[in-house]
């Protein structure tokens, strides 16, 4: 692991003398300026991770250079140091960006635990937001089909209201990656995001998930606890397979969405909560109204914004887009180089009907990556393999192929060897084929036709 980088910059030799000897020994790599001018040369020819400020120098005062230094390096922690200090330096020094105020003379105790403790906290804020950075990829909405264009243009109206939202679609179509970005756009989005899959919870423990319950309240209650909607005050609370909810947990639901208030299992007291609640299903609520399985007032409750999620085969000129962002995401997690895939690749998985979805799609995507090892293309035969059930259609017949899907792929053939005889030249490709560039390389993103990936070929 590399030493940290200190700076001290004090006008007093001796303290930069002592202060830099005390932290070479603890194991750190310490510059040391003797005025604010020189410190600000030595940050700009060197890796620092922590400066060490004096308040009081001659010429430009720590408090002086403290915002340039900040400006210039907002990754650079600062702790200052003063011996004639003073709560209202302090404060001023912390609104302007210190991490930590130490009094002269300096203790080396103290000295060393500001600095651990600063350089400890510099990390943690540096994995929070690499975690952040993950996150936000993992739950990506990814798509640039007309539908997908539709439900971006639904979540930017709706993140901003209170309105509840009902997200319906098949199961892997992303239903939670909607509940998310709806949230993370909405004034909620520094409040808590709470998911309780009504599913998978036994229908006689799901109003204790959702709404708590008091220490006795039933065997095994040893303790009192908080049901989701309390977690999700001030927040957003995704109820996904709302559709399996019992209906006594929908009528308890409906009341808390009506009065804002609830009561935990077991006990009496009434409890405000202020919960935007998403709702999502797979299933078709009408029916379950119908057959009386799910009421039509919450129905009508959850659902003031409906989005419903059209399945994989429905925008399957979203699938190079997803196979490129899921490549990078798995590439990076099993610590392989990254890959691209071969144009005949992504035509079969263009073809295939993807019953699971883009959730199906990932985990195609992960177990390519894992088994074609160091290779850095993914092979027609690879997909081939990971999906038996797809077969190369060409152009022409092929029985149990959709006519769209045939048409699909005998326009993909006659571009694929229009740019071959055209030496991969695109302007001159669309010529040749008497169209408009743009709409060539429309017809070719729709068709997953990578040409940077031809060329490479």
């Amino acid at each position: 692991m590399p030493r940290a980088s200190l700076l001290v910059i004090d006008d007093e030799p001796n303290i930069l003398t002592t202060v830099k000897r005390a932290l070479e020994l603890e194991g750190f790599a310490v510059e040391v300026a003797g005025s604010a001018a020189a410190g600000l040369t030595k940050l700009a020819e060197h890796d620092i991770d922590l400066v060490l400020l004096d308040v009081m120098m001659p010429g430009e005062t720590g408090l002086e250079v403290l915002p340039r230094l900040r400006a210039a390096h907002p990754d650079v922690s600062v702790v200052m140091m003063s011996g004639n200090a003073t709560i209202e330096t302090a404060v001023q020094a912390t609104r302007l960006g210190a991490k930590d105020f130490i009094e002269k003379p300096l203790s080396g105790d103290k000295l060393l635990l500001t600095v651990q403790n600063i350089l400890e906290l510099a990390r943690l804020s540096r994995e929070h937001e690499r975690l952040r950075a993950k996150a936000r990829a993992e739950f990506a909405m990814v798509g640039r089909s007309a539908a997908m264009r539709a439900i971006f243009d639904k979540v930017g109206k709706t993140a901003p209201s209170q309105g509840r939202v009902l997200i319906t679609g098949e199961n892997g179509t992303g239903k939670e990656l909607v509940a998310r970005a709806i949230h993370d756009h909405s004034r909620r989005a520094d409040g808590p995001f709470i998911k309780l899959n009504c599913a998978a919870i036994p229908a006689e423990l799901i109003e204790s998930e959702l709404f708590g319950h008091e220490k006795g309240a039933f065997t095994g209650a040893v303790q009192q606890r908080r049901g989701k909607f309390e977690l999700a005050d001030g927040g957003t609370l995704f109820l996904d397979e709302v559709g399996d909810m019992n209906p006594s947990a929908q009528a308890k639901v409906l009341r808390v969405l009506q009065e804002g208030e609830l009561e935990r299992v077991g006990g009496s007291e009434t409890l405000k909560v202020d919960v935007r609640v998403i709702a999502a299903t797979n299933k078709d609520l009408q029916a379950e109204i119908a057959a009386g399985r799910f009421r039509e007032d919450l129905y009508y409750r959850l659902a003031v914004v409906p989005i419903e999620l059209p399945p994989l085969r429905g925008r399957r000129e979203d699938i190079p887009a997803l196979v490129e962002h899921f490549l990078g995401q798995v590439c990076a997690d099993n610590d392989r180089k990254a890959k691209r895939v071969a144009a005949g690749a992504m035509t079969l998985l263009m073809q295939h009907d993807w019953p699971g979805n883009v959730r199906e799609l990932k985990n195609v995507v992960e177990r390519l990556v894992i088994l074609t090892g160091d290779a850095e293309v993914i092979s027609e035969s690879d997909v081939a393999d990971a999906l038996p059930r797809v077969k190369p259609v060409k152009g022409g017949f092929a029985r149990g192929t959709p006519f769209k899907d045939l048409v699909a792929a005998a326009e993909r053939d006659i571009i694929l060897a229009a740019l071959e005889a055209n030496d991969h030249h695109v302007s001159n490709t669309a010529r040749e084929l008497q169209l408009e560039r743009s709409h060539l390389y429309k017809k070719m993103r729709a068709l997953g036709i990578d040409h940077r990936a031809d060329e490479a070929d």
